[in-house]
């Protein structure tokens, strides 16, 4: 019995020495997945649907083309590993003397589609320079919480460095279409809210693109107006049926039926959450609907992919973005909307990631 006990406890040990070293180790994951997207190998790998098995000296001729170069070994190294991950299948031939791999429907979102997009944007946006400064001092968000780490880390806010630097700012922008397109796919096809709506307006809505997409599919929608900054509006292209508009949420919103916004509320501190929501109610007549869509952390805590995702996506809010900004539980969401002087709200779990809230105005 005791030395039941006693392998128990080394197996125990054990287990817990590798899932701490494996933790550790945990930056090898996206810094290889960010070396196959500018490697360009899920394009290569897809070749327009075939996702034929290939060997890293087939991935790598059609990377490099005629001219060649680079090394198969290294590339096989991070292959397997991102295998063990599920980015990759792994295809062995029986004497174990070569490997071919193909793309796990994982994989298949870092390909690029006919509009340029994928989710490798996400994943190269997250691991510039300047955010991988930031994350060395995560720390300091707990003994600092009024600056950011990527403000000690760069001496500014994180969207005036995007600013001054054009190609980060174009990043950016394609990472948040590489999530945005898949999400209103989803949303138009399993939500009704947008019914017999005539003025919607999207705040933050960027170029209009999102916009675009709900009044491609809601025709009875007469006017969408696109409300962002003067500086990102006076870039926007001029689409049918959307009016852009320039200001600033916080002194006020253009009125409109229904005021809808994504991907907002989570980089701004609850007090900021409340001027911005009552922005959204003084904009709205009677019967009015607020429909955020953000991503809702659950309330209790679990190992799934969904719950990590979504508090690893809340530490890189803290570091990047706001030290106090965050994302939040429904109930939490709830006490910002009457705060702001909204009756109730109901969310919609449509989505992986990102859940819809109605909020009602009476």
């Amino acid at each position: 019995m005791e030395k039941g006990n006693g392998e128990t406890s080394s197996n125990n040990n054990n287990n817990s020495g590798l899932a701490i070293m494996e933790l550790a180790n945990m930056i090898s994951v996206p810094m290889s997945l960010n070396a196959v997207v500018k490697l360009k190998v899920a394009d290569a790998i897809w070749e327009s649907g075939s996702n034929a098995p290939l060997s890293p000296v087939e991935i790598l001729a059609k990377i490099r083309g005629p001219q060649g170069g680079g090394d198969a070994e290294n590339l096989q190294r991070i292959l397997r590993m991102l295998t063990s991950y599920g980015v990759f299948e792994e295809h062995v031939v029986k004497d174990g003397s070569q490997r071919r791999y193909s793309l796990t429907e994982v994989g298949k979102t870092l390909v690029t589609d006919e509009n340029g997009l994928s989710y490798g944007s996400y994943v190269l946006q997250h691991h510039q320079d300047a955010l991988m400064r930031a994350w060395t001092m995560v720390h300091e968000a707990v003994n600092d919480s009024l600056t950011e780490p990527f403000v000690k880390a760069n001496g500014e806010p994180a969207y005036n460095y995007y600013g001054k630097n054009p190609e980060m700012n174009s990043l950016m922008l394609n990472a948040m279409s590489g999530v945005s397109v898949p999400f209103m796919k989803v949303i138009l096809e399993g939500y009704d809210g947008f019914q017999g709506v005539k003025t919607l307006v999207d705040v933050g809505g960027s170029g209009g693109d999102c916009l675009k997409m709900i009044l491609e599919k809601h025709s009875s929608i007469q006017l969408g107006i696109n409300f962002d900054l003067p500086e990102v509006v006076e870039k926007a292209s001029q689409i049918p049926r959307i009016k852009h508009v320039g200001g600033d949420m916080f002194d006020y919103i253009p009125k409109g039926d229904v005021i809808f916004m994504k991907w907002v509320l989570t980089t701004w501190t609850d007090d900021e959450c409340k001027k911005i929501m009552k922005s959204c109610y003084n904009a709205l007549p009677e019967k009015g609907k607020f429909i955020a869509c953000e991503p809702v952390l659950p309330h209790h805590t679990d190992d799934s992919k969904r719950t990590r995702a979504l508090l690893e996506g809340d530490i890189f809010v803290m570091t990047i973005y706001r030290a106090k900004g965050k994302h939040r539980t429904e109930e939490e969401y709830r006490q910002l909307g009457r705060a702001a002087g909204f009756t109730d709200c109901k969310g919609f779990y449509i989505d992986h990631f990102f859940t819809i809230l109605e909020f009602h105005k009476l």
